[in-house]
């Protein structure tokens, strides 16, 4: 008897069951988005700079992990000093710089020789290795999402560039230049923002990194192992975006409570009548307070798979659209994000549910 009261109830205005299940698949989708987004981008980078192949990296004192944080007040002669250290196979200096033309990334200045020492080097899908100074790689799904292939020029930092290949991602940036022609354009000559070290086997890593800090060495610098960058990259561990997610996720529920109280509201001016029926023919407050909070659940329930269903419509459009983009959706967040809608929708349910419990039949039933 309850279930079909209860179905009948929400199929009997299906306008607004419509709009109360959009509500909350919006607040669901915000939330399990918005976390995918970032936690996407922070794992696909580590992952990125992960597959570069080195064992170490090092920076200058107090440097991010975030390495399009970093800039380059490093000389590059460190390169010499560090490849005369015990175990370590090969060194690639690299400049950084940040690029928000067209899209945010980092882009690398790189010597193409040391940088395939320590990476094993590119895949290339077309065209050729970088040769003349004005030469850039651009990966797979950089060119894709910049509408690129090998023979465009391609302006980045106010310089005309001539795509020299398209190589396979995961090797760190997803655009390559040359490291003295980036130095000459951001005006910073023979400097790099940093190393990155291969030793001659992983496991001497740790010896390397300890000699590295030595007071004779490179005391101050901030020598980190690649292996544990991924672990890193977390949004409790960059200040601000936890707090901005919250922010959205409170801003999502704030919404979402908000729409179910008004629905449930709406929903018990409606029944008024019906709910005096009810009591004169013998529901008592708690029947009542429960047919509202069980409806508001099925509604909740609906607009949670409706909300999950929508974050993988919407995170398939926006990777379409922008190929590299990385929208990471994982099953935690969306059980996370329907507990949160659910604990909205009972909340919010839950004064309408009382007001009705508290009505008295006779008024009820001469309700217009």
């Amino acid at each position: 008897m309850m279930g079909e009261l209860i179905f009948r109830n929400l199929v009997h205005r299906p306008a607004r069951t419509f709009i109360g299940i959009l509500a909350i698949s919006v607040e669901v989708a915000l939330v399990v988005l918005i976390v995918g987004l970032t936690s996407g981008l922070l794992t696909e980078t580590a992952k990125r700079i992960e597959g570069i192949g080195a064992d170490i990296m090092l920076q200058p004192p107090g440097a991010s992990y975030i390495l399009g944080f970093s800039n380059a007040p490093m000389p590059i002669k460190i390169a010499d000093k560090l490849r005369e250290l015990k175990y370590v196979q090969a060194v690639a200096p690299t400049l950084l710089q940040f690029n928000s033309t067209g899209g945010v990334e980092v882009v690398y200045g790189i010597d193409p020789e040391s940088f395939r020492e320590v990476t094993g080097g590119f895949v290339f899908l077309s065209g050729h290795d970088m040769q003349a100074p004005d030469d850039v790689l651009v990966d797979d799904w950089a060119a894709r999402a910049k509408h690129l292939k090998v023979g465009d020029t391609y302006n980045l930092f106010n310089n005309n560039w001539h795509v020299a290949g398209i190589v396979e991602h995961g090797k760190g940036s997803r655009v390559f230049v040359p490291i003295t022609t980036l130095q000459d354009l951001i005006g910073a000559h023979d400097k790099a923002s940093i190393f990155f070290v291969k030793c001659t086997r992983p496991e001497h890593a740790e010896d390397v990194m300890e000699d590295m800090r030595k007071p004779d060495n490179f005391p101050g610098y901030t020598v980190r192992p690649l292996k544990d960058l991924l672990s890193l990259m977390t949004s409790t561990n960059i200040p601000g975006l936890q707090v901005f997610i919250d922010a959205m996720i409170a801003l999502a529920v704030s919404i979402g409570l908000l729409v179910i109280f008004l629905t449930m509201y709406t929903t018990v001016i409606e029944r008024t009548r019906d709910i005096g029926v009810l009591k004169s023919l013998g529901a008592n407050p708690p029947f009542i307070i429960r047919a509202l909070l069980m409806e508001s659940a099925l509604l909740c329930l609906a607009g949670i798979a409706g909300g999950v269903a929508l974050s993988y419509g919407v995170r398939a459009a926006f990777i379409a659209g922008f190929p590299t983009l990385s929208i990471l959706i994982t099953p935690g967040w969306v059980i996370r994000a329907g507990l949160i809608a659910l604990f909205g929708t009972i909340v919010g349910a839950s004064y309408p549910a009382w007001v009705a419990s508290r009505k008295d039949a006779v008024e009820a039933l001469t309700f217009d």
